[in-house]
């Protein structure tokens, strides 16, 4: 804007107004980036599936648009729904319209968007409970083996040579296998003297997990090579996997994320 001083009247301020772009100029200048196009709902559809191509978003899309698929014929009474919304509600201390309206602000959220998740949120576990609820049992067999945990101590060297001869010092009772960890143990386990777990039988090596199964607690395993170590191990205490509440959620997510994976690769 140039302002300049009227020679005629001194008191007198003459303004210039600039000039104001086409209007067609400003919409282009305010949808010049993507981030503006897509706030301002201007971006077209081709635009959006490239952008989600580009950021690896394209399978959570596909993932959301498979569950409402599915989720459409889910019936859920108004007793679940209540509880859905009483549960929610207990969790975040929304105690009256003006805590949710805070809660809905402080998450950007539109009341119509917080009642879908509920409701979303409710169907899915819903689906999840009737699709893969009663695979649970024969599931839980196929996987029990990986699934029991075990408490066991390791010692592992370099030497072939020295590993044998700490086993027979052990074996003899010449050391504790806690006094030999701490002295020739070449890994993280030296600061604990040895002692490992409860971890279930899927965590450790493979070698090691079979070699675990296959003794009595208190037995202690000869040198075995794994990768470039050889490793003496003492099971301490076995475990064996029940199938309580913990689990049985567990092994129902773990059903349906396969499920679900198997579902995105056939789209």
């Amino acid at each position: 804007m140039k302002i300049s001083a009227n020679l005629r009247d001194p008191g007198i301020v003459a303004v210039t107004v600039p000039e104001v772009p086409p209007l067609e100029s400003r919409l282009d200048d305010e949808l010049d980036t993507p981030l503006k196009r897509l706030c301002k709902n201007a971006m077209s559809g081709e635009e959006a599936i490239a952008l989600l191509q580009k950021f690896w978003m394209l399978p959570q899309l596909k993932r959301e648009l498979i569950l409402d698929a599915e989720l459409a014929d889910v019936i859920c009474s108004q007793e679940e729904v209540f509880g859905a919304y009483k549960a929610f509600y207990q969790k975040y201390q929304i105690n009256s319209d003006d805590d949710r309206t805070a809660w809905l602000t402080q998450n950007n959220c539109t009341l119509e968007q917080f009642e879908h998740s509920i409701l979303r949120t409710l169907k899915l576990d819903r689906f999840k409970q009737q699709t893969f609820g009663n695979k649970v049992e024969s599931y839980f067999l196929q996987r029990k083996n990986q699934l029991d945990r075990a408490v066991y101590s390791l010692l592992r060297v370099k030497d072939a040579h020295l590993a044998q001869e700490l086993f027979f010092r052990i074996q003899d009772k010449e050391a504790t296998f806690t006094e030999l960890v701490k002295q020739y143990s070449g890994g993280q386990e030296a600061e604990n003297g040895g002692t490992i777990g409860p971890h279930e039988l899927s965590i450790p090596h493979p070698m090691l997990a079979q070699k675990l199964s296959s003794l009595k607690p208190g037995q202690l395993s000869p040198p075995i090579a794994i990768a470039d170590w050889f490793v003496i191990v003492k099971l301490e205490k076995y475990l064996p996997a029940q199938l309580d509440k913990t689990l049985r959620s567990r092994l129902i997510e773990e059903l349906y994320d396969r499920w679900l994976q198997a579902k995105i690769s056939q789209v």
